[in-house]
């Protein structure tokens, strides 16, 4: 029952689309992740998402429209829905999803990574 610091934990990692893992509650995780250009289109079958944005700004590309989300903002993504984040530059985001989650929903890429707790 420690309380977690989100700036501290974004400086104890520099790798970009790669998950760290920094709580968990039920059987969700809170992930943190660093990105800084666009990811793949991808979808989760059974797995809604919800991205806060604790620095930066980050555009969500659905089929039909995109989303600008900013500091202190945040959106959900249901499952099934194909999307692309995207930044401009370096963006801090806080990630709650079901543990299962894999950041590249079904699609293989060189940007597809097993999630790792956090070192502190």
């Amino acid at each position: 029952m420690d309380k977690v610091n989100l700036t501290e934990s974004f400086t104890l990692f520099d790798e970009m689309f790669s998950p760290r893992i920094v709580g968990e509650i039920n059987d969700m995780y809170v992930k943190l992740v660093k990105i800084d250009t666009e990811f793949i289109w991808h979808s989760h079958d059974w797995e809604d998402e919800m991205f806060f944005v604790a620095k930066g700004k980050l555009t969500m590309h659905f089929s039909d429209r995109s989303v600008d989300v900013g500091l202190g903002e945040f959106i959900i993504v249901p499952h099934g829905v194909e999307h692309k984040p995207e930044a401009a530059e370096e963006t801090h985001i806080m990630l709650i999803e079901p543990k299962e989650t894999i950041n590249t929903g079904g699609e293989e890429s060189e940007l597809k990574h097993d999630p790792t707790w956090i070192e502190k």
